[in-house]
């Protein structure tokens, strides 16, 4: 058995633990319901009949497969090769379409008639609206004050599919307070409401359950990559992560690979590199918190990314060494951003734009030496950051 396969992505053992982090840390009202939605994932899961009706919503609905797209231009510049994985591309303008159409299906299958969903940037909301006006149920989505300003364009897309868009107004007033109040109103309405959590975070079985309908991405660029490199797989595999999901569905495509795994944080907002062990929001993980262990506020010029933890699955990842955690700066995402627009014609969103700027400050050095090949996933589309942009600018 290989080093990488070793370290792999395997399921989580009793408890919904990988290594030493995860767990179900939540109320004991919501112990049952956990309970219950892990119970009902596994029955689906080994389902043929669901797969085959969740790949054909991913298919006729969500666009699926997304492409794979060499950078020619920018490779070129930058002495490697770099192919897109473009989810960019999906129904919504994001990979976040992948995890809510598995969610939907099994709150509709569970006999739920309302979804419920924390936003950052406002795609994962936009998901959850577009899911729930597809199936026919009510939508309700938790979103920072401060969030709603900088993606106002989101909110719109949000009320337009029919979904009720809510402000936070507590703490930070972004992602980790839209997370909190939307556990909260599970907690009181858990009978009829199921709560699309849309990152590899909070308790079993989220994390593991978001990274099953995730790894379509890695699971398509496996096959996409083997048709168009020689050696089948890339040297680098990298996307940006702040709680983590298209990471983490891109890293399962190729754990089992020699590819090294790279995700990349922002440096406002780094739970890998700055964090410490503790508990946010159902389970245990790496967190921005204080020496009193209150959690810390992020910060990104990416809302997706302006969270104070990373998935536990990440930080099982990086803790065997089979992943490795870097960071980049809001400057160098804001030129990597407009450089990828410059070379390519792609404008791909501020969180996608993490992973690009490592690329960009790596290539040529002992990190990325020239004539390696790598595998990005372009997790969204930049369309929601264009008036921060034309601020930022």
């Amino acid at each position: 058995m290989t080093l990488a396969t070793q370290r792999g992505m395997r399921d989580p053992v009793a408890g919904g633990r990988f290594g030493s982090f995860g767990g179900r840390f939540v109320p004991e009202s919501l112990i049952p319901a956990c309970a219950a939605l892990e119970e009902a994932f596994r029955d689906a899961w080994t389902d043929p009949g669901f797969r085959q009706q969740l790949d054909l919503f991913r298919a006729v609905h969500a666009g699926r497969p997304t492409a794979l797209t060499p950078a020619w231009n920018l490779s070129a510049e930058l002495g490697i090769t770099l192919l897109l994985k473009r989810e960019d591309l999906a129904h919504t303008g994001s990979h976040k379409i992948n995890n809510v159409l598995g969610q939907a299906l099994l709150a509709r299958r569970m006999g739920k008639t309302r979804l419920i969903a924390e936003t950052g940037a406002g795609q994962h909301g936009v998901a959850a609206a577009t899911a729930a006006a597809l199936f026919g149920l009510r939508a309700t989505v938790y979103m920072g004050e401060r969030d709603i300003e900088r993606q106002a364009l989101n909110v719109f897309r949000m009320n337009l599919l029919g979904a009720d868009v809510v402000p936070v107004t507590t703490g930070s007033r972004t992602l980790k307070d839209a997370t909190n109040e939307a556990m909260r109103q599970w907690v009181a309405n858990v009978d009829d409401t199921h709560f699309c959590l849309g990152s590899v975070a909070g308790p079993h079985p989220y994390p593991w359950m978001v990274r099953e309908f995730q790894r379509v991405i890695g699971d398509e660029a496996r096959r996409q990559v083997a048709a168009e490199l020689p050696a089948g797989v890339p040297d680098v595999v990298v996307a940006c992560v702040g709680g983590g999901s298209n990471a983490a569905g891109t890293f399962a495509g190729f754990a089992d690979t020699g590819a090294r795994l790279i995700g990349v944080e922002a440096a406002g907002g780094a739970a890998m590199t700055d964090g410490t062990v503790g508990v946010v929001h159902g389970s245990r993980s790496l967190v921005l918190q204080n020496a009193e262990g209150q959690i810390a506020e992020a910060h990104s010029i990416a809302a997706g990314l302006d969270y104070p933890g990373i998935g536990p699955e990440h930080a099982h990842l990086g803790e065997s060494g089979r992943a490795q955690y870097v960071t980049v700066t809001d400057d160098e995402v804001l030129t990597a951003l407009k450089r990828l627009a410059r070379t390519e014609g792609i404008i791909c969103a501020l969180e996608s734009a993490h992973a690009v700027a490592w690329v960009m400050r790596a290539a040529g050095t002992d990190e990325l030496p020239h004539g390696s090949t790598v595998l990005l996933t372009l997790s969204g589309r930049g369309d929601k950051d264009m008036a921060q942009l034309q601020v930022a600018s």
